[in-house]
This record gives structure tokens, sequence and C-alpha cells, in this order.
């Protein structure tokens, strides 16, 4: 996670794509007003005291408008300087515009965007024309020095193209992160695109293996945040987390929910900014009540998992918006976790503590080290970044 604390900011749940897996998106969404953005900044300043990433998400955030942005944003870094607050923004990029990457570039706010690997694939499951779109507002983006990160989403029928859609990444230069599609509460045929877990897990090996053999060319950012989990032995990324009341968002109206997965779905409205309410306040809420019923689940039935520190269940939205809110089990892509994490642990003790030519434990000298890149070797890239 960016900070010890994270909200989300959803000026409106609409968006112009039509992605044919989306899960999040609703035409009839309002676009939130400057209003409620400074309810937001009131309600936040005493909310809580230390450091605050704010990310504005989706639906698409840049339908809110330029206008939008150039007032929004003094408004918030103003009212919340005591917290040093940090923007960072999720988006297609299709309605980017020169005048709007320049005001993103003032506050430094990186971009996190989406596509799917190259065009032929990106355009089969997000539309036609989305790549063409997306990359124009990426040459805008780039073109204003702006950081623009890809999201990849892989669905049962791109991951029998991962080869292609890895070597797109390479060749691009683009890092890596990948998202498995999920089962769309919004379809009449839910699975249709959804990753299934074993195809989850068997694709996070691959990547695995992959980044090994191209590490220095590409970065996969999955599995930089897996090994650091089993390193640290605690979740670095939201998923692996207990995300209760460190992560929430804002929906259009004001509306307070766990988390932006939430955002229009009204059993999960907590409170609104408007009535600035506590912690305390928020814990009476039944979405809270809720979200920790799933983490005293967790507790109990993963208590002899051996990765139970640092996956914590893995996402409470995939866990329980499938169930109508009922906690029956865990997040289902507990499967792949368990495989991708199984396989980083041993090769990482084997690395450590398993080859007499390794020495010291795998930290003896670099003559002594031989083979081909490991865990340890992803550690340590990470640690000189």
């Amino acid at each position: 996670m960016k900070s010890p604390f994270h909200v989300m900011i959803i000026p409106t749940l609409g968006c112009p794509s039509r992605c044919h897996y989306c899960w999040s998106s609703d035409e009839g969404s309002p676009i939130m007003s400057i209003e409620t953005v400074r309810e937001i900044a009131a309600w936040l300043k005493d909310y809580r005291s230390d450091q605050v990433t704010i990310t504005f998400h989706g639906g698409e955030p840049l339908l809110a408008g330029a206008e939008f942005y150039r007032q929004a944003l003094p408004i918030l870094s103003g009212a919340l300087a005591r917290l040093a607050p940090t923007f960072a923004l999720q988006s297609n990029l299709w309605l980017l515009t020169p005048e709007m990457a320049k005001i993103f570039a003032e506050y430094h706010i990186p971009i996190g965007s989406s596509i799917d690997g190259p065009e032929a694939i990106t355009d089969a499951q997000r539309g036609k024309g989305y790549y063409q779109k997306t990359m124009r507002g990426y040459e805008i983006a780039t073109a204003n020095g702006l950081e623009v990160r890809f999201i990849c989403t892989f669905t049962n029928k791109s991951v029998e193209q991962k080869e292609e859609i890895v070597n797109f990444f390479l060749k691009s230069g683009f890092p890596l992160k990948l998202h498995p599609a999920l089962p769309s509460l919004r379809s009449e045929n839910p699975k249709e695109w959804a990753l299934e877990p074993e195809e989850y897990g068997k694709l996070l090996v691959y990547l695995l293996d992959t980044y090994l053999e191209n590490l220095g060319k590409i970065e996969i950012m999955n599995i930089n945040d897996l090994c650091k989990c089993i390193f640290t032995r605690h979740g670095t990324v939201c998923t692996f987390v207990d995300c209760m009341g460190t992560t929430l968002a804002v929906g259009p109206d004001g509306s307070i929910y766990p988390c932006y997965r939430f955002v229009g779905m009204p059993e999960y409205v907590m409170g609104n900014v408007r009535d600035r309410p506590t912690q305390e306040d928020l814990a009476r809420s039944d979405a809270w009540k809720l979200m920790h019923a799933f983490k005293d689940y967790v507790d109990r039935e993963c208590a002899g998992c051996a990765h139970i520190r640092y996956c914590r269940g893995g996402c409470p939205y995939n866990a329980i918006a499938p169930t109508n809110g009922e906690v029956r089990g865990v997040d289902p892509h507990c499967t792949a976790y368990k495989r991708i994490f199984d396989e980083i642990t041993d090769r990482l003790n084997s690395e450590m503590f398993g080859s007499a030519d390794m020495g010291m434990g795998g930290f003896g000298p670099r003559s002594r080290r031989k083979g081909k890149p490991g865990i340890m070797a992803i550690l340590q890239t990470m640690a000189t970044k």
C-alpha cells in the first residue's frame, strides 16, 4: 500500500469504455461536486493524524473534467496539509488533455492505467479502439512529465496468450502489474471472462520464471510484492493486509465505503462525509462489522496456514461480494496465492539453506554463488531501486 492510510475518491462510476469483463462501471452515475470535495477535506483533517495517500479512481475519474481537479487538488492539499497528502490517479486516459496533464504534473501525480497486452488482445477484451485511445492519452501524459504504469487484466481467454502478452511488456519497456479477471456481479454470465484460481496460480509461477529469466529487462510488480511479503513476513499490498480502517473510499455523493470495489453498493455504506463520522462511528456500521467478521474468519480458519501472516485470506471483496455479504470462505484465489507463496518460499529456502556452494546461507561471496538468478536476486534488485 502507498501509505498506512489510503483514501480513494470516486468522482463518478461512469466510464466511456465498455470492457467486456467490467464489474464496477455505472452509466447513470452522477459526478461528484466540488462541495463534496470540501466535505471530504473537512472530514479527513480530523479523522486521522497520519500521512494520507488519496487516489482518484472510478469508473473513469477524468469524466469529472479539468475544472474539477483544478479546484479539488488545492482544496485537499491545503486543508490536509498536516497529513502531507500525496495523490494518485487510475484512468484509462481516453479523456486526458494537455490541460489536465499540466494540472496533475503540478501535484506530481502518478497515473495507473490499463492495457491487456498488444492492441488485438486489448481490444478483444476491452472493446475496439481501446488500445489506441489509451496510448494517445499515454503520449499526452508522458509529454507532460507524468509517470504512467499499466495494469494488465488476464482473463480465461488471454491467459492462453500469456507469452505474447509478456513479450509485449518486455519489448515496450513497461513494468507489468496484473490482475485476474473477477466474476462480474453485473453480468448474466459472471464467469464468462473470469480467470479460474488454478489457472491464476499457474500464471503466477510462469511469471516468476519469466521474471528471473529477464531480470533487469522487465519489472513484474506482482512478483516483487509477493517476494517482499514472504521476506518481510507482512503483506505489502492491499490484497494481503487487514485493510479495514486503513483503506476507505468515498463515492460521488460523499458516502463512505470500505474500499472502492464496494462503491455503489448501498449495503456497504458506512457513513457520509457530511456527517464527519469518527472511526468509532464507522465501526458501528454493518459494513465495518462484516469486514471484521471476515478478519475473524481468517484468524480462525487459516490459523494452520504457513502464509497467514502475510496473506490474511486475500481480498475481502473477492470473498464476500459474490456471496451477498455472507462470510463463507476466504478469497477464492486462495489456491493461486498458496501455489505462488509455496513456490517462492521453497526457492528462497533452497537458495539460503539448501546448497553447500551457497556459503553463509546464500549471503556469502558472490564467487561462491552459482547458477541462475533466484528469489534473492529479485529482492536485491528491489533493494537497489
